[in-house]
């Protein structure tokens, strides 16, 4: 992506790994030797790795990932969820240490990006949380670790404090409900983070529905240039600015992540012929027709 004067960005999606975005973001079929990473590292030169957060990944598995992407691209893992959703007792060093193990390939290689520790929005600010994040911080020390916390406990001045002191901020997008924190533009050491789930206000408490349907939400022009107006303002205050799309489903933030970077950069991007289809909307910032073959083979 282009060089700036201001703070590096890296945009890009958040996984890679959706069987519905076949016939949408990949072609369909997918030709012989296709790699679903490897073609997101053409659109975007950064991504959210999801896997991660479900079980704790291996070396065997991230390590290729390096051949399937160009050395400027960079990889922001999820934590595990042991670390963050299951917090009866703290997991054992030995898991934390695998964890560590799976994203040295990536660290070796200088392409690893912030660690992004994700709690829920029942993660209130107490003294306990805070010892949690502080075990968290000692525990991945040599990380850059950034803190999604969801509940308005958290924007209280000695909650931010509390943030400040253990790691970076994320600034997240989610439906305007009760309690839950609103968009910001905070920049806590030399790395901002950026996180757009949608608002899709319906389904984000809703039981007994399919996890993507929280995600399934389509920003519009107007709400994707007030992201760009928060982006350009940490811009600002940060050395690099990561921003990823969560609102995975059908493709939607492939679409939204390209829109924003034809906003920030200010130039057309690449976008491959099936999603202009799916979304023609993305015709007017769309790059010409590229094959993803030789890149894939």
């Amino acid at each position: 992506m282009s060089a700036s004067p201001q703070a590096r960005l890296w945009i890009g999606p958040s996984g890679w790994s959706y069987d519905d975005w076949f016939g949408i973001v990949y072609p369909k079929p997918p030709p012989r030797g296709f790699k679903p990473l490897a073609f997101i590292a053409m659109l975007f030169n950064a991504v959210e790795v999801n896997t991660s957060f479900y079980r704790v990944p291996s070396p065997r598995l991230t390590e290729p990932w390096l051949r399937q992407t160009p050395p400027d691209f960079r990889f922001a893992f999820k934590l595990t969820n042991v670390f963050t959703h299951k917090r009866n007792q703290f997991p054992s060093p030995a898991i934390a240490t695998d964890f560590i193990d799976a994203t040295k390939p990536i660290r070796d290689e200088g392409r690893l990006g912030p660690l992004l520790i994700q709690f829920p929005w029942s993660f209130r600010f107490n003294p306990t949380s805070v010892d949690w994040l502080n075990r968290l911080a000692d525990t991945f020390a040599e990380f850059d670790r950034t803190i999604e916390v969801r509940h308005t406990s958290w924007t209280a001045p000695a909650a931010l404090d509390a943030l400040r002191a253990i790691g970076g901020y994320f600034n997240i997008h989610q439906p305007p409900l009760h309690d839950c924190i609103g968009p910001t533009s905070h920049v806590f050491g030399p790395t901002a983070y950026v996180r757009l789930h949608g608002r899709n206000a319906a389904n984000w408490f809703a039981e007994g529905i399919p996890p993507f349907e929280r995600y399934n939400y389509l920003y519009d022009e107007s709400a994707l240039r007030e992201w760009a107006d928060h982006i350009e303002a940490m811009r600002q205050n940060a050395a690099d600015v990561f921003v990823f799309t969560n609102n995975h489903y059908n493709g939607q933030g492939i679409v939204n992540a390209l829109e924003l970077r034809a906003m920030l950069e200010r130039k057309r991007v690449p976008a491959p012929d099936q999603l202009v289809r799916a979304y023609p909307r993305l015709a007017s910032i769309a790059e010409p027709v590229f094959d993803p073959e030789p890149r894939l083979f």
